[in-house]
């Protein structure tokens, strides 16, 4: 399964294996990207959640502490959502001058709704003078740090942005491009195009292509590689409720196919509590838990009863083809303490295997959505009039 891979270079940071973790809202905080971390044993890179230039640059508290990493985090990767290209060049410039990041990644694939009628994400890329000048003053402003990109195919099918996009990063100094292989419009439906990956990595040949699109084991990233050419790959909804999926694409990428990972229930449970304790931890360290009141227990309980209640959306992910049943799937999702938690864990048959059929597609897959866009916005591909600072998003996180 294992498939030749060169070390990827992002600028100054060299990659090896190329793996990236997907920035995804609500998920790839400090905690979760520290737990792929230790399964990679440090390798690969990890993505912050979507940062809003508007509230970086207005030092919004929330996204002050999306921007913190961790002591042992190198490189630091921020990704950055904008449509103003003023704004964004204040934030990079922010960013490189507080020494805040290592690496910037631009969002240009995020189809949800109150994004992309703003003009942002797999928008932003139909106008491509606006999507030049981000670029321009991202790179410039950035300095040494390297800038990348991650986008989509296009608005839909009609509406194909992904090798005029390509090109103009080059032209404007972008080190490197993620393409996932859908359109805007279809979401997370169906499947991921991978021959646009191919087709983007000839059309681009100076600079690498990071493949992206239903990757949900090692063995489909090994495949995306060897099919498209592409220079790495970059992991998103594979890895919910499943971070040693990082462990697996090491192992993969280095040639050792006998190392993939099938934890029993046990050793699941093992890491969702781990993770829930984590989240309890850094949302005590970020002020809100600090100035909980003593009736509620004071900060550390308070960190940790909030860590436990942002934990919920995970669980599902976790014991996803694992037998539970039902009402204690439904008992778990409203835990409120790591106590609770771990109790209700120990109830279940801790000894079961890995199960047949759970490395499959998980998280969203709705698609054939109507994309919101600004009105107009189809009519002309390169004018941007009325894109402006008033049509930034004010709140990290996506």
């Amino acid at each position: 399964m294992s498939a030749p891979s060169s070390p990827l270079q992002i600028g100054p940071h060299t990659v090896t294996p190329p793996v990236v973790l997907a920035p995804m809202a609500g998920i790839t905080n400090a905690p979760f990207r520290t737990l792929c971390r230790e399964f990679s044993g440090g390798k690969g890179l990890f993505v912050s959640e979507m940062i809003t230039t508007r509230a970086l640059v207005e030092r919004n508290e929330k996204t002050m502490q999306l921007v913190h990493f961790d002591a042992s985090e190198k490189p630091r990767s921020i990704q950055l959502y904008g449509v103003d290209p003023a704004t964004v060049g204040k934030a990079v410039r922010m960013i490189a001058e507080e020494d805040l990041a290592d690496h910037i990644d631009l969002n240009f694939g995020c189809p949800v709704p109150k994004v992309t009628r703003k003009g942002g994400g797999s928008a932003l890329p139909y106008k491509r003078n606006l999507l030049r000048a981000i670029l321009r003053e991202a790179v410039s402003g950035a300095g040494e740090l390297p800038v990348t990109m991650k986008m989509r195919i296009g608005i839909d099918d009609d509406h194909v942005t992904y090798l005029d996009a390509g090109r103009i990063a080059v032209e404007e100094g972008v080190t490197a491009i993620a393409l996932h292989g859908r359109t805007a419009a279809q979401h997370y439906g169906g499947t991921a195009d991978w021959s646009a990956i191919a087709r983007l990595k000839e059309h681009v040949p100076e600079i690498p292509v990071l493949g992206n699109g239903d990757i949900w084991s090692a063995e489909d990233a090994v495949r995306m590689v060897r099919e498209t050419g592409c220079d790495g790959v970059v992991v998103g909804r594979g890895c919910l409720g499943r971070p040693w999926l990082f462990a697996d694409l090491v192992a993969a990428f280095e040639g050792r196919d006998a190392d993939i990972a099938r934890p029993t229930l046990r050793e699941v449970a093992d890491v969702m509590v781990r993770h829930a304790t984590l989240l309890g931890e850094w949302i005590g360290q970020g002020g809100t838990a600090r100035r909980a009141t003593v009736e509620d227990g004071g900060g550390r309980r308070a960190g940790e009863s909030r860590g436990v209640i942002d934990f919920r959306k995970h669980v599902a992910w976790y014991l996803k083809g694992f037998a539970v049943g039902s009402e204690m799937r439904k008992r778990l999702a409203v835990t409120s303490s790591l106590a609770e938690l771990r109790a209700g864990l120990d109830e279940l048959d801790l000894d079961q295997a890995w199960p047949t059929g759970a490395d499959g597609p998980r998280g969203r897959t709705s698609g054939n959505n109507r994309v919101v866009l600004p009105d107009g916005w189809l009519k002309d591909p390169y004018d941007c009039a009325g894109v402006g600072e008033d049509a930034e998003l004010d709140t990290s996180g996506g």
